[in-house]
């Protein structure tokens, strides 16, 4: 029971640190983006962004790195999952989402193409290696140009200028990025020690509690910006929040990941890339014709995220 309580607050401690490590990450490496002179535009679509993902991608590489490869994979796979039947069914359920006929023509059917794409590349060799990795890049690279040439011509917002980056000196913001990055990995290490504990001492697998536990806590971040969107009028920000990552988680993390060192992916694990493809493409389905998730829509999605878990649980 000793050893449970540890590896739970290990756990807990662990997300705190990504959540917090991340948000000084963005702030110091933003700051400093911006006082280089480097355009607010390029630093939202880069910095800012990558910062939501930065939970993922430290829990998935540091879980490749220590053996624990199904977290890896199944922290990406749980987060996306996660992020359109809960995040968005519970966002939804609180006020319709608005999507932007953009995000409806473009970004979600990419997002449907790079996840079947991922699950592809993953059950070729049952393993995600550097050329895998490399592909993935090349396309996060595309949709990173995507993004920008969207958003000079207007159909995407761009990043708000944070006001209290400019009133800070470079060393402050440099120790901001510096501190950032050690609390994240740090913090990463601690979750993934705790959650290997946590299966190893109730018996179940890695991939279940990567695609459960670890998934939620690393998508805390998505969870709070969609439902602070939501709830100041922003509806269609959630949406274009929730694709954006569920991209970046793709492309982004398990790129850099495999790139870093080989990922496992287990042939078991078609099923959980079944249910994110479909949870994609039941997305899609609801907003194509009136361009907004309704609040029916959300319930849809909270049930099937609960044949989902039952499945798990079985």
């Amino acid at each position: 029971m000793i050893l449970l309580i540890k590896n739970i607050g290990l756990l807990i401690l662990g997300f705190l640190m990504l959540i917090k490590g991340a948000d000084w990450l963005v702030e110091g490496a933003s700051g400093i983006a911006k006082r280089l002179g480097i355009p607010a535009l390029v630093v939202g679509l880069t910095i800012v962004a990558m910062g939501t993902s930065a939970p993922e991608a430290a829990v998935s590489i540091t879980s490749a790195l220590k053996g624990s490869v199904d977290i890896a994979v199944g922290n990406v796979l749980g987060s996306n999952i996660l992020n359109v039947l809960i995040i968005l069914g519970v966002t939804s359920c609180i006020t319709p989402l608005l999507i932007k006929e953009t995000t409806v023509k473009y970004e979600l059917p990419f997002m449907i193409a790079v996840s079947i794409i991922f699950s592809i590349i993953g059950l070729q060799n049952e393993v995600i290696g550097i050329k895998g990795g490399l592909i993935l890049w090349a396309l996060f690279i595309a949709y990173l140009a995507y993004l920008f040439i969207m958003t000079k011509k207007g159909f995407i917002e761009a990043e708000e200028e944070d006001q209290i980056a400019h009133l800070r000196t470079i060393p402050i913001l440099l120790f901001l990025t510096v501190i950032g990055i050690v609390i994240v990995v740090l913090g990463s290490n601690f979750a993934v020690d705790g959650a290997s504990g946590i299966a190893k001492y109730f018996g179940v697998s890695e991939r279940i509690i990567g695609l459960t536990i670890v998934a939620l806590g690393t998508s805390l971040p998505e969870l709070v910006t969609s439902v602070t969107a939501a709830k100041r009028g922003k509806a269609d920000i959630a949406i274009g929040n929730i694709v954006g990552s569920n991209i970046f988680n793709i492309l982004f993390v398990i790129g850099t990941s495999a790139i870093i060192t080989p990922v496992a992916y287990q042939s078991k694990f078609i099923i959980d890339s079944i249910v994110a493809i479909v949870a994609c493409v039941l997305l899609y389905l609801c907003v194509f014709k009136d361009h907004e998730l309704s609040r029916w829509g959300g319930i849809t999605m909270l049930i099937a995220y609960a044949i989902y878990f039952v499945y798990l649980m079985l």
